[in-house]
């Protein structure tokens, strides 16, 4: 008996980040595109494109453009598409690599530069009267150079995306993503400094050391607990904003989501009890911003088991969580504190969570599976137990991705010219987010709006400036506790 479609397993999705192009020969022959569409979907593959690229008497050049899951299934698909007959695959191209090539970001004049008076007043002679004006007043450097609207986006590549410590080197794509992310989404110049060392005080002193160019500092992909400390010394050194994405840009979308989850089914952050999966740089900015939101009941689950106070083998970062989170001593697996919450918060490992597990967390459970590329849990199997879903993936609904959050905080940094990043911020910055969903557009599937959602940046950055406002009047303030 055939298996009824609600029984058949979801095919896994594609996606354009394994997008390739396969330039192909054939006879001419009016039926071979749709045999070559055909081939590629019966691989799992989705095409997106076929184009006759040149036609001869003797001989047509297709591209067959077509996305896939992973690189191997692209292998798949390219043996499907030679083992067609009549076919010769001629070249095979990787859209993301050809993408990348000769780098993702550029630097462009602002002025032109097409006569003598041109060079004499954005060079010399006419910079030199610039340039002392700013020595003899050092607070308008922000006004008269490119300080006021750049951030340094500083890596060691210890904890790049989901690939671990990869150095420097291959850090950059990530880095430059990330400067292109600034200029579309806020129109700010981010520039990708990627350090060949990942020793806390020379990564200090570097930083601290290039500080005078740049309006801000985004700290990005450094492994934790080295990121904590990081972070700490610079916000004391320096006199412009540190930020590290990481851990707060993640927090302020998880507690925008959740603030619109929470909406969803009628529940309160005073009331809920939250597990968070990953005592790392993400998991420990999370719950520090939701105790500071209103969060009450916070349990913290790793590979040690429950962060707990009584545990002598936690690392010091660790141990301090466990004091915030579980005073109580609660201890046991991710099981046993699962039983009985209202929210679960993965930014750990895939796999850690089975589904069914859910069923035994509280009435109308949310689970946010954060773990890039590969969830907490297995999101299909989930849907039969979860009142709401989010992962990190733009494949599925609820997409929580840091990009609706830092393109905005750092607009609102810069323009204010604020000299730290306050709790207060962050907290303004995820309300304004979480209303840029209204009343009309929430639901189950849609908790936090699209990143081409033109009106985020602008709101996270009016909240940010908001929140910088009374504290300029705060002296010896020094930003976050």
């Amino acid at each position: 008996m055939a298996m009824p479609d609600s029984a058949r397993p979801r095919p896994a999705p594609t996606s354009a980040s394994y997008s390739i192009t396969v330039r192909l020969y054939a006879a001419p022959d009016s039926s071979v595109v749709g045999r070559l569409a055909t081939a590629v979907s019966e691989a799992g593959g989705l095409v997106t494109a076929v184009d006759v690229s040149e036609s001869r008497h003797d001989r047509i050049t297709i591209d067959v453009t077509c996305s896939a899951v992973n690189g191997e299934h692209s292998e798949q698909i390219v043996t499907a598409l030679r083992a067609q007959p009549g076919i010769e695959v001629h070249r095979v191209s990787d859209r993301t690599f050809l993408l990348h090539l000769g780098g993702k970001i550029s630097v462009e004049s602002k002025v032109p530069l097409r006569t003598r008076d041109d060079l004499s007043m954005a060079y010399t002679p006419g910079v030199g009267r610039v340039s002392l004006a700013l020595a003899a007043h050092p607070e308008d450097v922000s006004k008269l150079t490119i300080k006021g609207n750049s951030v340094a986006v500083v890596t060691d590549g210890s904890a790049v995306l989901g690939l671990g410590n990869i150095g420097p080197g291959a850090a950059l794509p990530v880095m430059e993503g990330k400067a292109a992310l600034f200029k579309r989404f806020a129109d700010i110049d981010a520039w990708p400094i990627c350090l060949d060392t990942q020793d806390v005080d020379e990564i200090v002193q570097t930083v601290r050391l290039i500080a005078p160019g740049f309006g801000g500092i985004n700290l990005e992909d450094i492994s934790a607990p080295r990121c904590f400390e990081i972070e700490a010394r610079l916000r004391e050194l320096l006199d412009i904003p540190v930020f590290h994405d990481d851990q707060h840009g993640t927090a302020i979308v998880v507690l925008a989501a959740l603030t619109n989850a929470l909406r969803c089914v009628r529940k309160g952050l005073g009331s809920i009890r939250v597990v968070v999966s990953g005592g790392g740089a993400a998991g420990t900015a999370i719950v520090d911003l939701l105790l500071a939101a209103g969060v009450r009941h916070v349990l913290v689950w790793d590979r040690e088991g429950v962060l707990s106070p009584t545990d002598g083998t936690l690392n010091p970062a660790k141990l301090a969580l466990a004091h915030r989170t579980n005073p109580a001593g609660v201890t046991g697996d991710l099981h046993d504190a699962l039983r009985g919450a209202d929210v679960f918060i993965g930014v750990s490992a895939p796999g850690v969570l089975p589904a069914h597990w859910i069923a035994d967390m509280a009435e109308d459970p949310v689970v946010f599976a954060l773990a890039n590329p590969d969830p907490e849990t297995d999101i299909d199997a989930a849907r039969q137990y979860a009142t709401i879903l989010a992962t990190g993936r733009s494949d599925y609904p609820n997409q929580i991705n840091n990009v609706l959050a830092f393109p905005g905080v750092f607009r609102g940094l810069l323009d204010s010219q604020a000299g730290q990043v306050s709790t207060d911020m962050l907290l303004r910055a995820a309300a304004a987010l979480a209303h840029c969903v209204s009343d009309d557009q929430l639901n189950p599937a849609y908790i936090v709006p699209s990143v081409f959602d033109p009106s985020v940046p602008t709101a996270v950055a009016a909240a940010v400036r908001e929140a910088a406002k009374p504290r300029e009047r705060v002296a010896g303030d020094r930003g976050m506790e």
